[in-house]
Order: C-alpha cells, then sequence, then structure tokens
C-alpha cells in the first residue's frame, strides 16, 4: 500500500472513537506521515505534519505489515522496526487501534 492507502486504513481503524486520546503520528521518512488526532470528536486522521504527543518513526513497509497484522507494535520496536519519541504511553496504547 502507498501513504495514501495505509492513511484510509488507519482512518477505518480508528473510527470516530479510537480510546487513543492522543495525538500520534507515523513519520513514514520521505513517503510522508500520518497524523491521528484522537483528542478531536470525532477521531480525525490525516497527512498533515502537525507536532503530535507521540511520534512513530517507521518505514512504509513496516507500516503496512503492521497494518496486516504481520507485525505487532510492541514486536516491532522490540526490533527495532519502530522508533518511538514523545510519549510512550501513547505508543502503548496503538496497540487498541491497530
Amino acid at each position: 500500500m502507498d501513504l495514501q492507502a495505509c492513511t484510509e486504513a488507519i482512518r477505518t481503524k480508528v473510527g470516530t472513537d479510537s480510546g487513543l486520546a492522543a495525538t500520534l503520528k507515523f513519520d513514514c521518512g520521505a513517503e510522508g506521515v500520518i497524523y491521528i488526532d484522537a483528542k478531536s470528536t470525532p477521531n480525525t486522521v490525516s497527512n498533515d505534519t502537525t507536532d503530535a504527543e507521540c511520534t512513530v518513526g517507521i518505514t512504509l513497509e513496516n507500516l503496512n505489515a503492521m497494518l496486516a497484522g504481520d507485525l505487532e507494535p510492541a514486536t516491532g520496536f522490540m526490533m527495532g522496526k519502530l522508533k518511538v519519541t514523545g510519549d510512550m504511553s501513547v505508543a502503548m496504547r496503538l496497540q487498541r487501534v491497530i
């Protein structure tokens, strides 16, 4: 999937109330970003480069694997396939969404 397809997939998973209650950004480097605003009602997902409480640095390939269920977020973190900056508790709640 390209960035737009990943954005749509995350938008579907997040829905109107993800329970995340925070802002999170997937930074896929040159491919772009996916920003989740789970503080707004309804929750929104966009490709804005807005600052977030938690940023997950991840390749588009690994993001695709995570969305497909082939890579668990915690496992990806332990393997170094994603890097978390900011509020780690937000990243831990990511399991509920993805």
